[in-house]
């Protein structure tokens, strides 16, 4: 997350701009002749629920191990790692 500062007019002016910026995840101190006076950060979203997180968990797709280290090894050479299992 990034740090910026508004001025309580741009606040005045512009807040719907600094609240999309904010729900973006955007910190953003408000300041009044240019000293801080407060901070805007974007609320943390609820944690999920065991049950969703099984649902989710039930919709992933099977992983072939075999492929994936076929695709890795396709994209990475593992001797510059020295980690070539061969």
């Amino acid at each position: 997350m990034s740090d910026h500062r508004v001025t309580v007019r741009d606040l005045r002016n512009h807040g719907g701009e600094v609240l999309d910026r904010v729900a973006a995840g955007e910190v953003v101190t408000v300041t009044r002749a240019g000293k801080p006076v407060a901070e805007l950060r974007p609320l943390q979203k609820p944690a999920l629920t065991s049950e969703a997180l099984l649902q989710r968990w039930r919709r992933l797709p099977a992983l072939d191990g075999a492929r994936l280290r076929a695709d890795i090894d396709a994209v990475i050479d593992a001797t510059a790692w020295g980690t070539d299992d061969d």
